[in-house]
């Protein structure tokens, strides 16, 4: 009894069941000469050294191929059927029973019909250096055993199945086989076939060539090893000789062998098989393509990425109509001029504001680490403010007086609702001036002029203006009634002859510091406040641009038809300057030393506790001098006759009050201060979101377009790097250094774009003071400002200039030559820029100090360079630190990068102590960089995903972080 067959041959009793094309006790024979219809009785190859070898064997007519299995001519297939004399049973089955289309014919295209053989020349430069003889190859591809007329032909109609025979130099080194085989044909008139098996398995000979007679070169335990989808992929014959070229796939011999596989070249096909048949198939194959609507099918993945785009493509356009219904709606809507109906008022009573101690500032910590708020003794608090009050009308002008460090600027901030890092309390009230005005419900607009002048500088003065018209005013509106608001508050504020200036900045000379001055406070007129706040609005100007400004304020504070409450501090005012204010607060060392009328009032009061004014005295400067260094009793006598009342309780007495009092007294007062503030003064935006994003982008197009410096400086650099780059790497080859050069440039890249995108932290960091401004006025939605910076920063400055570096480096490199892995290259490129991109923002976000920001986005980008994969493998890194590359984007782009080369079919072509070697690029690059040839999608959807996170974190910190705090 036989133990086993060779061949994939069955046991029968004590022989074996061979399959076509072999015979002896064990199938191990192949044929020699003769036909595949003479079955059992064709002569076998003759023995040398105890194996087969085909070397000696001839064919008839007709027949080709190592061992003379594939027919060439109908002819051979009718003689060989015909002459066999013992016709195998279930011929008729075959087609074969009668009529002149039941003849044999012999297709000798690559589509296989039933059952057909072909025979093929192995090339490979790798193989062939190991091993110099000719090496080919037999494969018999069977379809459906019942309509071939081959003898010894086994399995079932619905399932193919291939056997495989590697001969070299006539000797049989390893066969395979594999089933659930499924042929795809290409056009019908060219031949084309491509097969597609399943359940792999190959057995090595023993003692062969291949297999152990060459111990340095024994593959047995990677032929044996080979499983899983096998695909036979064949083109179209060539004209004239009926050849073609194929390629025999397998993961193990790709990464070996490169994506094409092993490569086979010169193969010869042939079929016996009825013309019926032929003609059956034929007919249905051409009326599922006729009924096939949708052509070729699309990958689950492909689909899914489709539908993510096209949800995000249909969540913007809804978002998109729903700004423009919420647009057009507020127009339709909503107040219809810009005028107002009568003034507001503003008072307020028992201001007290506290601020840690610097020097003592943990010690509360200290003391009650488990107290939620961390109760802190007084003794580490700062008193700023205590206890100071006092109101302004409509068509009263009030300065707020005193040395520095009294605490005007505090007072006038937290009257504006600024945010305050220390502890406020008392209250706020602004209550309407008219009886029409009381039964409005609108909230009363407060406008605030900061002391430091942060404009635009690339806008002219109308340009400033109309952009703070266009946001700050009602969306019902008119734009042309906004224009003439702009031109009226020019009018009113003396800038019509230069209305048409840019405004400049230290760099740039535009218009002067005064006149500036004087724009900052037209952002604040054109929204038309009910109360006009401002800090030291006079300082640093010289007497003349001072006066001017007091006069615009005197105008609008006595505007017979609008009259306007207006607070300004004053530092040191000349004695013109002073006479225009109606009111006066004086504050020494955060307490109020008076309040009430200005003029000679103020000089009348302190000359009657004691302290004589000189006559003809500047007053302002009488009442500094009083305030630097004030006695006791002024304190003690504050809000007695002579001054209107300031305080309507005792001041704060540190001795007699218990800390645990105190703060809770503070906490108390302090939650309700900020929620007066809010109801009044809360950010309420007078336009929608859609109106928001269009004037934003419309003022970042002009300082693009007028500001062109960064935009070019960006694209000639580009420019540069990518010339140099492309010429660093000029026609990099394709050995195995060549290959490394190759993910060199791309690691250049990634690095490149890294460092480059430190721009965009620091265009952030120098545009974050003029942000901080408008957002506290509540020009815009801090989602709007930001999307109209990555529309104008990220499309011309970060993804523009890499397409140029990337496109001028692609092609002197002599990456992949096809538009497909282009375009992927790019692709990649632009997700690491945005990622970086949004990266640097947030850091800039974050971090207040750009300097900070700065060290720690060129020191992330170090940390990216080291675990990008190029200087260092992957899977050598410490365990304890090897989890770090998953945080690193540029190690995912380097990886599509090479992906993307290698998956174009990139082979390596080399010599190694003289042996030739053309090998996968894929190999190479798993080897040397420990990439995943199958990760680029992988890649692209983590890219996505880092571009999401850091999207959002943007989004969080622009509002929770990117917010002015004083």
């Amino acid at each position: 009894m036989v133990a086993s067959c060779d061949n994939y041959g069955t046991v029968n009793g004590s022989s074996c069941d061979c399959p076509t094309g072999f015979g002896g006790a064990t199938c191990s024979q192949p044929g020699c000469g003769g036909t595949i219809f003479q079955g059992s009785d064709r002569s076998l190859a003759p023995l040398f050294g105890g194996y087969a070898n085909l070397t000696g064997c001839s064919c008839e007519g007709g027949w080709a191929g190592t061992g003379c299995n594939v027919c060439q001519t109908s002819v051979a297939c009718q003689s060989a059927y015909t002459s066999s004399g013992n016709p195998p049973s279930g011929l008729s089955s075959a087609g074969l029973t009668s009529g002149e289309n039941n003849t044999l014919t012999c297709n000798i295209n690559p589509r296989v019909y039933a059952s057909g053989q072909m025979s093929c020349e192995v090339m490979n430069p790798t193989l062939q250096a190991i091993y110099p003889l000719s090496s080919t190859l037999n494969i018999m591809r069977t379809l459906n055993p019942s309509l071939t007329p081959l003898p010894n032909i086994t399995g079932s109609g619905s399932s193919g199945s291939v056997y495989a025979q590697l001969y070299y130099s006539g000797v049989e080194q390893f066969y395979c086989t594999a089933d659930s085989c499924e042929q795809h044909a290409g056009n019908t008139t060219d031949g084309s076939s491509n097969w597609t098996c399943q359940n792999l398995r190959c057995t090595c000979v023993p003692g062969t060539s291949f297999c152990g007679a060459v111990q340095i070169s024994n593959l047995t335990s990677i032929i044996d090893s080979l499983s899983g989808t096998l695909v036979i992929s064949c083109d179209a014959p060539s004209a004239g000789n009926h050849t073609a070229n194929c390629a025999f796939q397998q993961a193990t011999i790709q990464s070996v062998f490169g994506s094409s596989g092993l490569t086979l070249s010169g193969c010869q096909f042939g079929e016996c098989v009825s013309q019926s048949v032929i003609d059956t198939v034929s007919s249905n194959a051409t009326s599922t393509t006729n009924n096939d609507s949708g052509g070729k099918s699309l990958s689950g993945g492909v689909i899914a990425g489709l539908a993510v785009v096209g949800g995000f493509i249909a969540l913007a356009l809804l978002v998109l109509a729903y700004g423009c219904f919420s647009q057009r709606r507020a127009r339709k809507t909503g107040p219809g001029s810009a005028g107002r109906s009568g003034g507001v008022a503003v008072d307020w009573a028992d201001i007290s504001y506290f601020v840690s101690n610097p020097d003592k500032g943990m010690g509360g910590w200290l003391k009650d680490p488990l107290s939620r708020h961390a109760r802190r003794d007084m003794n580490d608090q700062r008193v700023i403010l205590d206890n100071v009050s006092g109101r302004v009308s409509p068509g009263e002008m009030m300065a707020i007086m005193g040395p520095s460090g009294a605490g005007k600027t505090t007072l006038i901030e937290i009257l504006t609702g600024k945010s305050k890092s220390g502890h406020t309390t008392g209250s706020v009230s602004f209550l309407p001036y008219s009886a029409h005005r009381g039964s409005s419900n609108e909230a009363p607009r407060v406008g605030f002029v900061p002391q430091q002048d942060i404009l635009p500088h690339t806008l002219s003065v109308r340009e400033a203006l109309l952009f703070a018209a266009e946001l700050r005013l009602p969306e019902s509106i008119p734009h042309a009634e906004k224009l003439a608001r702009v031109d009226a508050v020019i009018d009113q504020l003396g800038l019509s002859h230069i209305r048409d200036m840019h405004i400049g900045d230290g760099e740039k000379r535009g218009i002067s510091g005064g006149e500036m001055r004087r724009v900052s406070i037209g952002l604040e007129l054109v929204a038309r406040p009910d109360i006009l706040i401002l800090d030291e609005p006079t300082s640093g100007l010289d007497s003349v641009s001072a006066k001017k400004v007091t006069e615009v304020l005197a105008a609008l504070a006595h505007d017979p038809q609008n009259p306007t409450a207006v607070i300004a501090s004053i530092h040191q005012p000349s004695s013109q300057l002073f006479q225009t204010f109606d009111r006066i607060l004086l504050l020494a060392h955060g307490r109020a030393l008076y309040y009430g009328k200005g003029g000679l009032a103020p000089a009348e009061h302190f000359s009657g506790q004691g302290i004589p004014y000189p006559n003809g005295y500047n007053v302002a400067d009488y009442l500094l001098d009083v305030a630097s260094d004030p006695p006791l009793s002024l304190f003690q006598s504050a809000g007695s006759s002579g001054s209107e009342k300031t305080s309507s309780r005792e001041p704060v007495d540190v001795e007699k009050i218990t800390s645990r009092e105190i703060m809770s007294t503070v906490e108390a007062e302090e939650k309700g201060l900020k929620r007066a503030m809010r109801t009044f003064v809360g950010p309420k935006y007078a336009t929608t979101f859609l109106t928001q994003l269009e004037v934003l982008s419309g003022r970042e197009w002009k300082i693009l377009r007028r500001d062109k410096t960064l935009f070019f400086t960006h694209v000639a650099v580009a420019c540069v790097l990518g010339v140099f780059c492309g010429g660093l790497y000029y026609k990099t080859g394709i050995t195995i250094a060549g290959f490394q050069s190759r993910v060199g440039c791309l690691f250049f890249l990634g690095a490149l774009i890294a460092f480059s995108s430190l721009s965009a932290l620091y265009n952030i960091v120098e545009i974050r003071p003029l942000f901080l401004r408008e957002r506290s006025a509540s020009y815009y939605s801090p989602t709007a400002w930001l999307l109209s910076r990555l529309i104008f920063d990220v499309v011309p400055l970060r993804i523009l200039p890499t397409l140029i570096v990337a496109s001028i480096t692609y092609w002197m490199v002599g990456f992949a030559h096809d538009a497909a892995h282009f375009f992927k290259f790019l692709f990649i490129l632009v997700l690491y820029t945005l990622a970086m991109t949004l990266f640097n923002f947030l850091l800039a976000c974050l971090f207040r100090n750009g300097g900070i920001a700065i060290l720690l986005s060129a020191l992330l980008a170090l940390y990216q360079m080291t675990y990008a994969g190029f200087f260092v493998h992957l899977n050598s890194i410490p365990p304890v630190l090897r989890w770090l590359q998953w945080l690193c984007p540029l190690k995912y782009t380097l990886e599509a990068l090479s992906v993307n080369e290698v998956g174009s079919g990139l082979k390596i072509q080399d010599t190694l102590d003289g042996v030739p070697i053309d090998v996968s690029a894929s190999l190479i690059m798993e080897t040397l960089f420990g990439f995943g040839e199958k990760n680029y999608y992988r890649d692209v959807l983590v890219l996505f995903a880092f571009i999401a996170g850091f999207g959002l974190m943007v989004i969080g910190a622009v509002w929770i972080r990117f917010r002015e705090r004083r």
